[in-house]
Formats: C-alpha cells, sequence, structure tokens
C-alpha cells in the first residue's frame, strides 16, 4: 500500500461481540461489506470504533484474516497497532504481517500523556523496522492525552515509511496548517466528520471517520460534493455534524455508534466489557436525531 492508496471513504469498523463477548465473525463481513458497497477503498480493523483496547493480537490477526479473504484486492486492510507499551506494538504489528493488512494505523505511544520527540520517533521507528508496512499516523489528543506537533508529524513523514497520518484534533487551524504543509507529501486522512467536506477542497485527500455510515448520499461521492457546494453538500454536512454530536454525546464510546449502526439494521452487537450497551433511553435519543436529519433506519 502507498500514499496513492490512501484516499477516500476509509471506514474503521466496528467488532461485532455478543453479550458474552465472542467475536461474530458473521456480522463483522456483514458490516465489512455494506461498507465497501459505499464505496470503501480501505477498512481500519481494531481502531476506537473496534474497541481495540479489548482485542488481542490473535483476535486482531484473525480478523484482518478474514476481511482480506474476504476483500480479495476489492480494498486494502489496515490494522490498528496503538498501544502504550513499545511490545504490544510489536505483537499487533506481527499479526498485521502474518495475516495479510497491507499498512498499519498508530497513535503514538497511548496514556503516556506526554511524550518527547524523541520518543515518538523511536517509537515509529521501531514500528516501521518490525512489520516492514506502510504505517499511517493517527493523532488524537482525546485518545493519546497529547498531540503530535505538525514538525514531528513532518520528521516522521520523511522516514518510517510514512504514507499518511489521521488527523483528529479538533482544532481546524491545526488541520489548515497541516494540510498547507504536507498534503502534498503524505495522504492527510480528516477525523473530525465535521471537517470533512471543508477539508477536501484544502487538501485532505480522504476521511477516517466515524458519521458517513449515515449519510443519505453515498460517503464515496464527497469530494464531488466539496467540488461544488450546493444543497446536497449542506444536507451532507448538517447529517454529518448532527450524527456525530449525538453519538459524542451518548453513552460510553463506541456504544452509541453500535447502537446507530443496528438501527439502520447492521448487526452491530454490543460492546465488549467495560464498555456497557446504550440503553433504551439513549436509542430513543439516537432514533429521534435520524428522523430529524432525515437518516433512513430500518423497520
Amino acid at each position: 500500500m502507498n500514499c496513492a492508496d490512501l484516499h477516500g471513504f476509509v471506514p474503521a469498523i466496528v467488532t461485532p461481540f455478543t453479550a458474552s463477548g465472542d467475536i461474530m465473525e458473521d456480522a463483522f463481513l456483514e458490516i465489512f461489506e455494506h461498507l465497501l458497497s459505499r464505496g470503501a477503498s480501505a477498512v481500519c480493523i481494531a481502531g476506537d470504533n473496534g474497541e481495540s483496547w479489548s482485542l488481542s493480537a490473535a483476535e486482531r490477526g484473525r480478523l484482518v484474516r478474514i476481511a482480506a479473504d474476504r476483500a480479495a484486492g476489492r480494498a486494502k486492510i489496515i490494522l490498528g497497532v496503538s498501544a502504550p507499551t513499545l511490545d504490544a506494538s510489536l505483537n499487533y504489528v506481527r499479526a498485521a504481517r502474518e495475516n495479510g493488512a497491507d499498512a498499519l494505523l498508530s497513535m503514538p505511544q497511548t496514556y503516556v500523556l506526554k511524550a518527547t520527540d524523541e520518543e515518538i520517533l523511536r517509537r515509529f521507528e521501531a514500528i516501521g523496522a518490525e512489520g516492514g508496512l506502510p504505517i499511517v499516523l493517527y493523532n488524537s489528543p482525546r485518545r493519546a492525552g497529547f498531540s503530535m506537533s505538525i514538525d514531528v508529524i513532518e520528521r516522521l513523514s520523511e522516514g518510517c515509511n510514512v504514507i499518511g497520518i489521521k488527523e483528529s484534533h479538533r482544532d481546524f487551524f491545526h488541520h489548515s496548517h497541516l494540510l498547507d504543509r504536507l498534503a502534498d507529501r503524505i495522504s492527510v486522512m480528516t477525523g473530525p466528520c465535521h471537517f470533512i467536506l471543508p477539508s477536501v477542497p484544502l487538501g485532505a485527500r480522504g476521511f477516517i471517520a466515524t458519521g458517513p455510515e449515515f449519510t443519505t448520499e453515498a460517503p464515496s461521492t464527497y469530494a464531488a460534493l466539496a467540488a461544488s457546494p450546493n444543497e446536497t453538500y449542506r444536507r451532507t454536512h448538517r447529517q454529518l455534524t448532527g450524527v456525530y454530536e449525538a453519538l459524542m454525546g451518548i453513552a460510553t464510546w463506541p456504544a452509541s455508534f453500535k447502537a446507530a449502526l443496528n438501527l439502520i439494521g447492521l448487526p452491530a452487537g454490543l460492546p465488549r466489557d467495560p464498555v456497557m450497551a446504550a440503553t433504551g433511553a439513549d436509542v430513543d435519543r439516537l432514533r429521534a436525531t435520524f428522523d430529524r436529519l432525515g437518516i433512513a433506519r430500518a423497520r
């Protein structure tokens, strides 16, 4: 996988679990096929949506294998390998390499709250050396506890086999400066879904975001929408913004996202411990949001 392959709609897929915590492989593949039908060019496994904190290296490898076999070249497979310790990340890297992943998605060392530039660089050098797979950086200050500076992102882009970044900073100034400096060198993929349509004309090549699964327009059409804003552009942006606000304000992530997928007829199952499922009242709020935004629900 190279920089040119990282573009368009790249969803982070959920991992459907039963009430006892078992992975529902058939449900996972049904959702995987749905995402490809919506125009996904690649799919991220074991990201935040996939409850990566609960997945072992063996489980990640198994999900990569069944996804790669099902995709049969129709989409690239990216595995999340973020972890607090390097040893844990490298175990995930080996699972990716051995089971057919095309690339890795990684934050810097999570839960450290602060890492020096040299610590971050050393972490990604080790990940790149271990797997021989291309890396998609993941900058999520809310998840990691700190933000990678654009200077550090630039240094990483000059080595470590980095092909792109999922940029989830909530400050659009940061996005603007990142795109201005690096959009011609790596694939900048937008994280917050309400930044998708504004970011595309500024040089973002796509998005790894939660929310496009629900919009009336297929995510694969967003680039065309952003090129000539009209009422469809505005409706799609309202849907992205409204869905994202609702999902972020309900239950513990990704319980609300799974409940929303279940509402549109996709078998997202339940969260795995320690996350509890969305309540009936939570689901009612999601229904009301969908109805207000004109998003179709399963009957």
